[in-house]
């Protein structure tokens, strides 16, 4: 079956793949902060505990069927599951729609999924867990090495090397350029501010950004977060009329939304 017949196909089957997808990256939204397992105890109400049926488990579907209560307590329960499964979903068969049924599509699939799950825990908790950061930028590293990391640059000053050295090379300048530089800027703003400017836990997403993005790629993405992170956030200040530089934001969510954009507004395919 030629591709072009097979995509809408795939596009669904990633559609239907990220809403399942999703209901598992709840789970790690809500525990990972709290330090607990992902795998067990089975999906449970916060409110009373009660373990949660299989057919109260199903994405979005079960939300509205149960008016977005618990069945056992009745207690609500946030808006934010339905929209992480339709993120999910929507972005999965966005990058099947780009990609294929390819090994690029999987690496961004794995990193979209990385950021669904740091983009609501950095909202909600204020937190980008480690495992999500330290361990996604490991798995970006390791993916690099079958996957070509794209970058005009690179490919413009060593054509002649092999892409996983380039690949490694732009994650390298990467960490030179752009998360060693935010990181001593934070360091300064907190030595002279008394106060922290940008938390530590954003340094390690740059760094997670550059193992799958590249150099360059990582750059246009904090670009993209930092326009939208300033203008939301000069906006909830003059509609709540708080002082901005006593606002806490969510930078992290920011940076995620820039990084989930990118493979999705350009084709990163080497």
């Amino acid at each position: 079956m030629p591709i072009e017949w097979a995509l809408p196909y795939l596009v669904l089957a990633a559609a239907i793949a990220g809403l399942l997808t999703g209901s598992f990256l709840n789970v790690c939204i809500y525990r990972i902060p709290r330090d607990l397992s992902v795998v067990a105890p089975r999906s449970f109400c916060p409110e009373c505990g009660k373990q949660i049926a299989w057919f109260d488990n199903i994405p979005v579907f079960s939300y509205i069927a149960l008016r977005g209560r618990c069945r056992s307590c009745r207690q609500p329960v946030g808006l934010r599951y339905p929209l992480v499964e339709l993120m999910t979903a929507a972005l999965f068969a966005l990058i099947v729609y780009r990609y294929a049924f390819t090994a690029v599509a999987g690496k961004w699939l794995l990193f979209e999924a990385f950021l669904v799950v740091l983009f609501w825990t950095d909202l909600e908790e204020q937190i980008l867990p480690d495992e999500l950061t330290l361990g996604g930028s490991i798995a970006g590293l390791i993916i690099a090495c079958f996957v070509p990391i794209p970058g005009m640059l690179t490919t413009a000053l060593f054509p002649g090397w092999k892409p996983v050295w380039r690949s490694l090379f732009s994650i390298g300048l990467g960490f030179a350029l752009l998360v060693l530089p935010v990181w001593l800027l934070g360091v300064i703003y907190q030595k002279l501010r008394k106060r922290e400017g940008l938390g530590f836990g954003d340094v390690k997403l740059l760094l997670l950004m550059c193992t799958f993005l590249g150099f360059e790629n990582s750059i246009f993405a904090t670009m993209l977060g930092a326009v939208a992170g300033s203008v939301l956030g000069i906006a909830y200040c003059l509609l709540t009329r708080r002082k901005l530089a006593e606002t806490h934001l969510p930078f992290g969510s920011f940076l995620c939304a820039g990084a989930a954009l990118m493979p999705i507004i350009y084709r990163l395919t080497a």
